[in-house]
């Protein structure tokens, strides 16, 4: 068209349309010559120069020649009268203004932020106060919309560059500026802005309040509550934001207006209840924690309800967290030496005040080491027991052992352990040997060991001694108590020799502690009765153990008998002797014996042999006589051998039908005999076999799990005959001849002798007997299975 027009009449204007054109489709050579030509049709005035000059530089802009566009707006700025220098700084702040609007379509959202601050900053926006007809028509400007347009654009640049603030803060600028005629058409504009700031600062805040920044959060939800009505939620994040600042009040105040936002909501309630409990108003907290939990019970949805009851669980799961965080407590276990502190020394006086001398410092180093450690309480049991109140002694020697198990760290001191020690002292500490200290090794679940200058053992300062591989290794070596045992330690039964055996090598000051030490061991309550001696209180011990576990390894020992009963021995030493036990046959060991008996052996009577057996009641005791189920071989000669240089014991050659002969040595003397010369007809020399159901393979053993409490265990039950109407393996005839080859083999046994009064005594107690059956195919008829009744 405007080629047309040249064509038709050359003129300034046709030539100006063709700049403007030829630059709107990139030919800037050949608009600039447009531009050139055009100025010779003007009538050369100086405004109409300098207008043709302006309409050259905005095409250019238009055409992305910035640079030369700008270049010439600063010419004519410098070089025109200052009546037209105006003009120039409109045309100038225009272009610069969509400068930035094309840097913020391109997301240089930081870049395009700065423009428009330099363009407002610069007064001539401001300044625009007439049209500019020939602009807009030839370019389409709008200058009355200018100043609003670069405010508002600025304000999206801040906020897409995410500097919210600043954003808000030309906001601000722009609404205090405006007439009301200008802030009534860009109200909606401005409302659009401030949610979309308060959006952002809600993301912002969650982020930081997830965080941990409660300082940033605090801030960030302040700033949003500033913009806009906010929710409830929005109180309760910043009150749990100044929760964690431990602002309790401040948070109190959003907890209250997020219950006045929404009462029916348990989540003010709750804020409200942590902000008063952190302020120490318990109280008040409480209260608020009832109205938290009646709320949830109203709620609508199940979901909702459910919290009452997570709620309550985990307040009580706190509750026991603190009380045990406060209340645990550590324990001492040593050796006492001299005079040791007890309850009356310190009752009512401050520990650390007392005069250190003597076992009055260790009391004080440990009670120091304790507090060390983080504990507030710590219990001696030299000064933590009143030892003159029988009742309260009784209670506590039963509990000790529960009472070590339940202690946050036992702290084991060792007096004769020098510091800076060598590995291996600790093996050859004197409390390896003590009687109490067997049960402060097993029963904590946490322990640690101290030298004499309350130093750690070999300087382990890890947190349980029980972990460390070294020193577990030299307190088996010391005990012959192995890690694994020590860590999955149970009192009870089970293993009863075994323990029994742990205890052997063990003393005590007084002779009764030696069996009240070990009852939490075993898990039985024993009555303690100091001045009952040694082998009454070890034989109330072990009757507890054999009858209510069944258990008959108790009675295999070697040494003195007690007065309290024969079969039990007089002294914890007797154990010193590792349980004997015959490993049990092989397949082909037992094909081989079966094959071997077939046809010699009945099996109707090897039936009802193993029937009799598994009948067989478990061992009882009543009025300290031991009812013991038994296989029972009739003596028939004893032999006394000539007296050796020991006249403390009797060494006889004994023989008995069905086994091989056996020579035993014994404390008790009695009476040679043989067939020829008889016993008396009111005495009988019998050897004995206990019986142990195990042998059966059927191990119906005492359940040795125990509750927390560790309650005694209660006596195994054994099936009776009237309840049991078929054998419990089908393939009954293998199992019963399998039973008869293992009596075949040597087992344990020992003398029992009857008394005038038709009770029997053991006889034979300073060695096991091992008794061998000679003739396979008598064993069914020869032998004798019966429970007697021993002394």
């Amino acid at each position: 068209m405007a080629a047309q027009s040249i064509g038709i009449q050359p003129s300034s204007i046709g030539y100006i349309s063709k700049g403007i054109a030829l630059c709107g489709i990139g030919h800037i050579t050949r608009a600039r010559a447009a531009f050139d030509v055009a100025s010779v049709y003007t009538d050369q005035g100086s405004e109409t120069i300098h207008f043709l000059l302006l309409i050259k530089a905005i095409a250019l802009f238009n055409a992305d020649q910035h640079d030369e566009a700008n270049l010439l707006l600063e010419e004519l700025i410098n070089g025109c009268p200052n009546t037209d220098t105006r003009a120039c700084h409109i045309v100038e702040a225009y272009l610069r203004v969509q400068l930035v609007i094309n840097a913020l379509d391109g997301g240089r959202h930081d870049e395009a932020a700065d423009y428009f601050t330099a363009a407002l900053n610069s007064s001539h926006i401001s300044d625009i106060h007439e049209t500019y007809e020939d602009l807009i028509v030839l370019f389409g400007w709008n200058f009355k919309t200018l100043w609003l347009t670069a405010h508002q654009k600025r304000c999206q640049a801040f906020l897409s560059s995410g500097k919210i603030d600043e954003a808000l803060e030309s906001h601000k600028s722009m609404m205090n500026t405006v007439n009301e005629t200008t802030e009534a058409g860009c109200l909606d504009w401005s409302t659009a802005l401030t949610q979309e700031c308060s959006a952002l600062f809600l993301t912002n805040g969650d982020t930081a309040l997830a965080a941990s920044d409660y300082d940033r959060a605090i801030d960030l939800y302040t700033a949003a509550i500033d913009l806009i009505s906010p929710s409830d939620a929005v109180f309760a994040n910043r009150s749990k934001a100044k929760l964690g600042k431990m602002l309790w009040m401040e948070a109190l105040l959003d907890a209250q207006k997020v219950i006045q936002l929404n009462p029916s909501s348990h989540i003010g309630y709750k804020l409200k209840h942590a902000a008063l409990h952190g302020a120490q108003s318990y109280d008040e907290a409480i209260q608020a924690f009832r109205v938290m939990l009646s709320k949830l019970d109203d709620a609508p949805d199940t979901e909702t309800r459910k919290l009452r009851q997570q709620y309550l669980n985990s307040r009580m799961k706190r509750i026991r967290e603190v009380v045990i965080a406060y209340f645990r407590y550590a324990m001492l276990s040593h050796r006492w030496e001299g005079k040791e502190p007890l309850l009356q020394d310190i009752q009512g006086k401050v520990v650390y005040q007392l005069d250190p001398v003597g076992t009055i410092t260790k009391l004080q180093s440990f009670c120091k080491t304790a507090r060390d450690l983080g504990y507030r309480w710590a219990w001696s049991d030299t000064c933590c027991i009143d030892k003159s109140n029988n009742v309260e002694l009784q209670e506590s020697v039963n509990s000790m052992f529960v009472w070590y198990h339940h202690s946050a760290l036992t702290i084991v001191y060792l007096s004769d352990v020098p510091p800076s020690s060598e590995p291996g002292t600790l093996a050859k500490s004197t409390w390896n040997t003590r009687g109490w200290t067997i049960q402060e090794f097993l029963a904590p679940n946490v322990i640690l060991f101290y030298q004499k200058d309350w130093t750690p053992y070999l300087g382990d300062c890890t947190p349980n001694h029980k972990d460390s591989v070294a020193i577990m290794q030299e307190l088996k070596d010391a005990t012959g108590i192995d890690r694994q045992a020590v860590v999955a330690f149970r009192p009870g039964m089970k293993n009863a020799r075994e323990k029994l055996q742990w205890a052997s090598t063990r003393h005590t000051t007084l002779q009764e502690d030696i069996a009240y030490s070990l009852s939490g061991v075993f898990g039985v309550r024993l009555r303690v009765d100091y001045g009952e001696r040694k082998q009454y209180a070890l034989g109330r011990l072990l009757e507890e153990i054999i009858a209510q576990s069944g258990d008959i390894t108790a009675l295999d020992w070697i040494g003195k008998s007690s007065e309290f009963n024969s079969c039990l021995p007089a002294d914890i030493t007797s154990y010193k002797t590792p349980l004997f036990q015959l490993p049990p046959p092989s397949e082909d060991e037992i094909q081989s014996s079966v094959s071997s008996l077939r046809g010699v052996v009945a099996l109707q009577s090897a039936s009802e042999l193993y029937q009799t057996l598994d009948y067989l009641s478990a061992p009882r005791f009543g009025h300290r006589r031991l009812h013991l189920p038994c296989i029972v071989f009739p003596v028939t000669e004893a032999k006394r051998r000539p007296q050796g240089h020991d006249q403390d014991t009797y060494t006889y050659e004994l023989k008995s039908d069905g086994l091989h002969n056996l020579e035993i040595t014994t404390e008790d003397k009695f009476t040679s005999f043989s067939p020829a010369r008889p016993l008396p007809s009111w005495q009988t020399i019998l050897l004995v076999r206990p019986w142990n159901r195990e042998l059966l393979g059927l191990h119906e053993a005492a359940d040795d799990t125990q509750s927390d409490n560790w309650s005694v265990l209660e006596s195994p039950s054994y099936p009776s005959h009237a309840a049991q109407s078929e054998p419990i393996y089908s393939d009954s005839h293998l199992r019963q001849l399998q039973m008869i080859v293992r009596l075949g083999q040597p087992f344990h046994a020992f003398l029992l002798a009857r008394q005038r009064d038709g009770e029997f005594k053991r006889i034979a107690s300073d060695l096991d007997i091992i008794a061998q059956v000679k003739d396979m195919a008598s064993i069914n008829y020869l032998m004798d299975i019966r429970t007697l009744e021993v002394l």
